[in-house]
């Protein structure tokens, strides 16, 4: 489970704590984020609907940024692998459980992509 800062958005997901991707782009860099890659169909909102979070494209415009209209926090994007398939990324940030303070981080050179 996951979710925004003021509960509007929460999400399920099935996802291990075996890793994250930290990507130095203008806008994950900016943010913080870890990141971890599921397939859409390992992601659920349980709380939450379109209408509460608002979306945001930037560059080549492949990913759905997806924060909560109301606190601004950024749970998860959405994009299509290259491979085709439907995928989401989840801002382990916003995950409920702790982070292991041990958690490999696979550096992702997204300023050069």
């Amino acid at each position: 489970m996951g979710g925004c800062h003021c509960g509007n958005v929460r999400y399920e997901t099935e996802c291990e704590l075996d890793g994250a991707l930290e990507c130095n782009c203008s806008h994950c860099g900016k943010k913080g984020f870890l990141l971890k890659f599921v397939p859409a169909a390992l992601f659920k909102l349980v709380k939450g609907t379109e209408e509460d979070m608002t979306e945001y494209r930037f560059n080549k415009k492949h990913i759905a940024h997806k924060f909560c209209k109301n606190c601004g926090v950024q749970t998860h994007g959405q994009a299509v692998a290259p491979d085709g398939s439907e995928t989401v990324a989840v801002n382990m940030r916003t995950l409920d459980e702790e982070l292991p303070q041990d958690l490999p981080i696979t550096k992702y050179d997204g300023k050069s992509a």
